[in-house]
């Protein structure tokens, strides 16, 4: 077997965990990753038939039994992922039962999956059914995104629109909008079955006072989203309270998305 730290995703996904951390998105162990691997990405470089061990899980995923993920391990560090990847990272099968999880590498010190794996896996399955290609989902604590969700409040409506008018990527990289979603208990199945219902309709998912939820096809897709959010999010704090001279109109926004072709959420502007 060739060394699997050396597979391509496997470098890729260090590379983004550790970046996560350096932009102050993931403080201690805060934040966690799913990436949906397909047999190319680890033939050669794992033996499936393998398994470590069995680690239940609190829900059932039956819908995606067979699948194998690279899941960030509860309560390991981002800033440490470069450093010691085995023992802060795991690569999972979904047992046959739905109910268990199967332990082909990874979390060495006898840990587990991060606690959000039901939210994960909740909205892998929501996704997939929309974008089989879709593979990663990346939960972060972007500071002004945080903020932000403060000040604008629970309206989806409001947040998207804030978000557009910062900056003329925003609807561009979303034209579906933002999900937002009020404080809720972290680690649940109640937030993960909420997660995933805001997923169905956008790639972004906010929790107030808490962090981001986003998708994508791919590591770079996914961080590229989250990171296009908090860039607005950033210019709306620098500005909030200010008298903007500037800011993208409706009708500007509505001309940026015929020019690009976009189907955005129309009845978020006037």
């Amino acid at each position: 077997m060739k060394n699997i730290l050396e597979a391509p995703f496997m470098v890729e996904a260090v590379r983004t965990l550790t970046n996560l951390y350096r932009l102050g998105w993931d403080e201690r162990n805060g934040g966690n990753l799913s990436y949906l691997l397909y047999d190319e990405d680890i033939e050669g470089y794992l033996d499936t038939t393998k398994v470590i061990r069995t680690i239940p899980m609190s829900f059932d995923a039956s819908e995606i039994a067979g699948k194998v993920f690279l899941v960030t391990g509860t309560g390991k560090y981002f800033k440490n992922v470069q450093y010691d990847p085995e023992n802060n990272l795991g690569i999972l099968r979904i047992a046959a039962d739905g109910k268990n999880c199967e332990l082909l590498w990874g979390y060495r010190d006898g840990g587990k999956f991060t606690s959000e794996l039901p939210a994960h896996l909740m909205s892998h399955m929501v996704r997939l059914a929309i974008d089989p290609s879709n593979r990663v989902v990346m939960h972060t604590h972007p500071t002004n995104t945080i903020a932000m969700s403060m000040i604008v409040g629970p309206s989806e409506r409001d947040f998207t629109r804030a978000l557009w008018k910062m900056q003329t990527e925003s609807i561009v990289v979303f034209p579906e909008g933002v999900g937002v979603l009020p404080w809720m208990v972290c680690g649940t199945n109640d937030i993960g079955i909420a997660t995933a219902e805001k997923l169905k309709e956008t790639r972004i998912c906010v929790w107030t006072t808490h962090g981001i939820y986003g998708v994508g096809r791919d590591l770079d897709e996914a961080f590229g989203l989250i990171e296009t959010v908090e860039k607005a999010a950033q210019l709306y704090m620098l500005t909030v309270g200010c008298d903007r001279k500037n800011e993208i109109k409706d009708n500007e926004l509505k001309d940026l998305a015929a020019v690009f072709g976009l189907n955005y959420k129309t009845e978020y502007l006037d």
